[in-house]
């Protein structure tokens, strides 16, 4: 099952043309509904508006290997490793999650256009499958497990809202991938198979057609503002809120003498405070 191309039967049905103009439209769905999505919320304008904005509270200037390097920073770390999630459940869900999409994609597109006909296609049967799996395990993890509005406000995790349009989509469009290949490679009545197809085809089409409605677009949002977020930390324009000197800068201490005492290198025991629980958050 997972070493064979599961579109390579579907080909005697559907053309690998009319296949490959299928992708090609979702990519364009997900392109036009980014775009619509940051002119609907503003978002791009808010984005440098505020990057002007803390241009102008600079207080340093930020050189073009550092900037790189923040990129890189934010590459490996915001993007790759997801390491902004303080809960590691969520974040080794997330990464199951991302990494599963991305494969999952990746491997189709490889299939349709470089393979559309062959049921021996190399490695790729196999990516294609083990990124829909990967991406059903974080996906459900997530779904059961760690949603908020289920492990910390109570709702059951069959409740619906708009907000998850996205992970129900994504979720989806990988299962019935999965059912569909799992039922050609069983030989399983035609009718099965055409039904877990297009079913297949609805939840995909869903997913990428709902890009101005869903969660889709932060993902390529998201990368841009954790950059920024390294650039104003690295000038010291501290996202346009009032300067925070050197807490060890004698004159400050000077200052506000209790620093030492509470903020030193050896501070005294305060409690647990916010980590008193675990965080139960997205």
């Amino acid at each position: 099952m997972i070493t064979t191309n599961p579109f390579s039967e579907l080909s005697a049905f559907i053309s690998p043309l009319a296949m490959q103009i299928y992708v090609v439209l979702m990519v364009l769905l997900v392109v036009g509904g980014t775009v619509l999505d940051t002119i609907h919320k503003k978002s791009a304008k808010h984005f440098f508006e505020n990057a002007k904005k803390a241009e102008k509270n600079a207080r340093r200037t930020v050189s073009s290997s550092e900037r790189k390097a923040l990129a890189v920073q934010t590459l490996t770390n915001e993007v790759l490793t997801s390491s902004e999630f303080a809960n590691p459940k969520r974040r080794m869900s997330h990464l199951f999650t991302m990494y599963g999409f991305i494969v999952f994609v990746l491997a189709t597109a490889v299939l349709i256009f470089g393979y559309p006909t062959a049921a021996e296609a190399g490695i790729w049967p196999f990516l294609w499958h083990l990124g829909a799996a990967a991406l059903c395990f974080g996906g459900y993890w997530f779904w059961f497990f760690i949603r908020v509005d289920v492990s910390a406000e109570g709702h059951p995790w069959y409740r619906l809202v708009r907000a998850d349009l996205f992970i129900v989509s994504l979720l989806m469009t990988e299962t019935w991938a999965l059912v569909w290949s799992a039922l050609q490679s069983s030989g399983a009545a035609a009718l099965w198979q055409t039904l877990s197809f297009a079913l297949f085809v609805i939840s995909s089409t869903t997913l990428f057609g709902t890009v101005l409605w869903s969660k889709f677009a932060h993902m390529f949002f998201k990368p841009a503002a954790a950059f920024q977020k390294r650039v104003i930390k690295a000038d010291g324009s501290n996202e346009n809120l009032p300067y925070v000197p050197e807490l060890t800068d004698a004159a400050v201490q000077k200052q506000f003498p209790d620093i030492p005492e509470y903020m030193g290198t050896n501070p005294s025991y305060m409690g647990l405070g916010i980590k008193r629980e675990p965080p139960q958050h997205y």
